[in-house]
C-alpha cells in the first residue's frame, strides 16, 4: 500500500509538472501569436547578451538560456524572484551593492558583472590559515572560470588594505605560482555581507571578531542566486567542486538539464531494455521535469529512459556529447 501511495504521489507531481510545462508552451505559443500581430515589445524580456559561442582560443563569450519553452525557463519560473521574509533564497535576485575592491571602486556588483555568471565568495578573515589557502587555490581555478564566462569576487569584512598586504602571504604561501586576478572586497561597514545574510546584524558588534561564513554565492545571467554553499570558519571549500557547480549550473541554463549526483562519474553501467548493460552514458544527464515529452522527443531524439518498478517516465538521460550538439 506504501509503494502504491508513494508512486501516486510521484505520479502526481511529474502531470502537475509536466503540465504546468505545456501550459507554458501553450502561453508561448499564445503571446508569439499577439507578438506577430502587433502586441507591445515592452512585455518581453530581452534575452542576456550570448557569449555561448566558443572563440578561437576556447572562451565563451556569453551564456544563453535555453529557448525550450518547457525547460529552463518554465523551471526557472518555479523559484520566485524575491522573498517575503528579507532572506536571501534561491532564485531571488540577489542584492545590488557598490563595492571597494583590490581592483578599484565599482558603484554596481550588478554592472560589473552585467550578462554574465558570477561568484561571490566570502572568506571570514584576513590573515587567518584556511582563508590563506583557500584564496591560492581559488587564484588557481580564475583562468578556467573567466574562460566559462564567470567572474569571481570575494569579500570579507577587513578593510581594503589589509586585503593588499594580506595578499602578499596569500601568494607567498601558494605552492604554484599565482596572481590574484579578481578583486577582494573590504565590507568594513557589514552592509554587503548582512545583505547576504553571512553574519546575524543583531549581535555581530557584540561579537570580538565578528566573522563571516565561508560563503558562496553563484550568481546567473540575470541577477538570480543559483546556488549557495556554507561552511563554518575551520572547514576550506573544495575548489574543483564550485567549479563543477558552475558548469552544472551552466549546462543546466542553456541546455534544460539537470545533473545527477557525482556527475560527470555517473551512470558509468547501466542495464538497457534488452538485458545488456552499456556504458555509453557515462557522464550523461537527465532532463529538467518540466520539459515535455514533445520537446524532448524534438531537442532529445536520442534520450533513454531508465526503467523503474513504478513506470513512471521521469528518469531521461542524455548523453553528453548529444547535450553538446544540441544548438541554443
Amino acid at each position: 500500500m506504501m509503494h502504491l501511495t508513494v508512486a501516486a504521489r510521484a505520479l502526481g507531481t511529474q502531470a502537475r509538472l509536466r503540465a504546468f510545462g505545456r501550459s507554458a508552451a501553450s502561453a508561448a505559443s499564445r503571446s508569439s501569436s499577439s507578438a506577430a500581430v502587433g502586441s507591445s515589445p515592452s512585455s518581453f524580456v530581452p534575452s542576456a547578451p550570448s557569449f555561448h559561442a566558443a572563440s578561437s582560443s576556447g572562451r565563451r563569450h556569453a551564456s544563453t538560456m535555453d529557448t525550450m519553452e518547457t525547460g529552463t525557463k518554465k523551471y526557472m519560473s518555479l523559484y520566485p524572484e524575491g522573498s517575503t521574509d528579507g532572506g536571501l533564497r534561491l532564485g531571488n535576485v540577489v542584492p545590488d551593492f557598490s563595492m571597494e575592491t583590490t581592483h578599484g571602486n565599482f558603484d554596481s556588483f550588478h554592472e560589473w558583472k552585467k550578462g554574465k555568471w558570477a561568484i561571490l565568495f566570502s572568506h571570514p578573515a584576513d590573515f587567518t590559515p584556511v582563508c590563506t589557502t583557500e584564496i591560492g587555490r581559488l587564484a588557481l581555478k580564475y583562468d578556467h572560470l573567466e574562460g566559462m564566462g564567470c567572474l569571481v569576487a570575494t569579500l570579507s569584512v577587513d578593510p581594503v588594505k589589509s586585503h593588499q598586504e594580506w595578499l602578499n602571504d596569500v601568494v607567498a604561501h601558494c605552492e604554484n605560482e599565482i596572481d590574484i586576478k579578481f578583486p577582494i572586497i573590504g565590507d568594513q561597514d557589514r552592509s554587503i555581507s548582512t545583505a547576504y545574510g553571512m553574519i546575524d546584524p543583531g549581535t555581530s558588534d557584540d561579537q570580538d571578531l565578528p566573522l563571516t561564513i565561508r560563503a558562496v554565492f553563484i550568481v546567473n545571467p540575470e541577477n538570480k542566486l543559483m546556488l549557495s554553499l556554507n561552511y563554518p570558519a575551520c572547514v576550506g571549500r573544495n575548489m574543483d567542486e564550485i567549479v563543477r557547480c558552475v558548469e552544472a549550473l551552466q549546462l543546466s541554463y542553456e541546455k534544460s538539464i539537470a545533473t545527477p549526483a557525482n556527475w560527470p562519474n555517473n551512470h558509468a553501467d547501466i542495464p538497457m531494455p534488452d538485458g545488456t548493460r552499456s556504458t555509453e552514458f557515462k557522464g550523461s544527464v537527465f532532463l529538467l521535469p518540466t520539459v515535455s515529452e514533445e520537446e524532448a522527443s524534438e531537442n532529445y531524439p536520442g534520450y533513454h529512459s531508465c526503467e523503474v518498478p513504478s513506470k513512471i517516465n521521469y528518469l531521461r538521460l542524455v548523453k553528453r556529447d548529444d547535450v553538446e550538439n544540441v544548438a541554443n
